[in-house]
């Protein structure tokens, strides 16, 4: 396996939106389960510093999505591939447009900051931030 930590393009992955969270499943056939119901970010969400960001667009039937980690930097290209998850890596300052109508930026402090509007994505914009203490879910909203 590489060491490398690139960009790498996300693949559409089916996706469950359940009563206690975001169900995803892997292009390999595997599953994970975000937990929680999302808060509603109508602006600007700034994660904490050094949290781990997912960021899951929907498609607009809510069943496929795409879904970009930022700044990842403990998972392997390989594994990253073999799933269909995308991962941006961002220096400080830097931003991207994520998906038509999502933003991410590199704030100081190892903290990320993302806007999005579902409109201009023509899905729904949820973001997952986790930590050793902490799992997070949002969503961001029309205002």
């Amino acid at each position: 396996m590489s060491n490398a930590r690139n960009d790498v393009a996300p693949s559409t992955l089916a996706v469950e939106l359940l009563d206690f969270g975001v169900q995803v499943e892997y292009t390999d056939g595997r599953q994970t389960v975000y937990r929680g119901v999302p808060k509603k970010v109508t602006d600007t969400l700034e994660t904490k510093p050094g949290a781990e960001t997912h960021v899951l667009v929907t498609d607009p039937t809510e069943t496929e999505g795409v879904m970009m980690y930022v700044n990842d930097l403990k998972t392997h290209d390989d594994i990253l591939e073999s799933t269909g998850v995308g991962r941006v890596i961002l220096a400080e300052g830097e931003e991207e447009e994520l998906f038509p109508g999502v933003v991410v930026r590199r704030a100081p402090g190892h903290r990320c900051e993302i806007e999005a509007d579902p409109e201009v994505a023509r899905g729904r914009v949820f973001v997952f931030v986790e930590d050793d203490w902490s799992e997070n879910a949002y969503e961001f909203v029309a205002e």
